[in-house]
């Protein structure tokens, strides 16, 4: 066990041989530190939190009273083997939240960005893969192998179906099931969700300009016309203007074993 001197670590507190705590982290009462978890500097564990497995948990990051990281992956076919949760900086890992570790089948790491807010009861499974800044609301589920890109909020009580991805920026409404891939910056809801338009508030905040809304605008109207694939190889060869319309044909054009979510009728 490698504690640093500058670590305020409660009595109550079990931390096994082996870990690794760094400087200024703070461990609260009755949690409990596997022997294979690394904690970046400043780490809090506030009370009751369970850190298992091969787990690396990045500076500044806070975790909420009954969260727990680092558990064997929710999936029959895990047989044992060695994989890991790497989790980034300055999270904020709300109460009863549960992040898995991968799966050899899946890549063997679930994977974490850093700024994130992860409000109370989500769950992040096994070989998801989540970028920076993303925010998921109370009781979001996330399967297995999906993949959420920078920015990415998703509502209170939605569920997101394994392999899905979820381009950069977009948000996915309250109670919505989504079973296909969204592209980047779309605003999806629905109890079986579907594509509503872009998220003109999230690019607003960005500081997105009103040139490039206007040319995701008219590629949107574009993709409408058939289907997402064909309309976007066509789109590509013929070329759009702004970056974040060439992020979206890019993301379309990019390797999936999803559909994608289309506008709703």
């Amino acid at each position: 066990m490698s504690v640093d001197a500058s670590a305020q670590i409660h009595p109550s507190a079990v931390i096994e041989p082996g870990a690794v705590i760094g400087p200024e982290c703070r461990i609260g009462p009755f949690c409990v530190i596997g022997p294979e978890v690394v904690l970046g500097r400043g780490v809090e564990l506030q009370s009751h939190v369970v850190v298992q497995g091969a787990t690396e948990i990045g500076d500044e990051t806070v975790v909420f009273p009954f969260a727990s990281l680092g558990q064997i992956p929710q999936d029959l076919k895990f047989k044992g083997e060695k994989t890991r949760l790497v989790i980034g900086k300055r999270n904020r890992i709300r109460e009863y939240v549960t992040m898995n570790s991968g799966t050899e089948g899946g890549g063997g790491i679930t994977r974490v960005g850093d700024d994130g807010l992860f409000m109370s009861s989500c769950h992040v499974a096994h070989d998801a893969q989540i970028g920076d800044r993303v925010i998921l609301v109370n009781s979001v589920a996330i399967a297995g192998h999906c993949v959420l890109e920078d920015d990415v909020i998703v509502g209170g009580l939605s569920g997101v179906h394994q392999w899905v991805r979820i381009g950069r920026g977009a948000i996915i409404g309250a109670l919505s099931m989504v079973t296909a891939d969204v592209i980047p910056h779309a605003l999806v809801a629905g109890p079986r969700a579907g594509l509503e338009g872009l998220n003109l508030v999230g690019l607003k905040r960005r500081g997105t300009s009103r040139e490039e809304i206007s040319a995701l605008r008219k590629t949107m109207a574009a993709l409408s016309e058939g289907s997402f694939r064909e309309s976007a190889r066509k789109l590509s060869d013929e070329g759009v203007e702004g970056d974040l319309a060439r992020e979206v044909l890019d993301f379309i054009l990019g390797p999936s074993d999803r559909s994608f979510l289309t506008p709703s009728k």
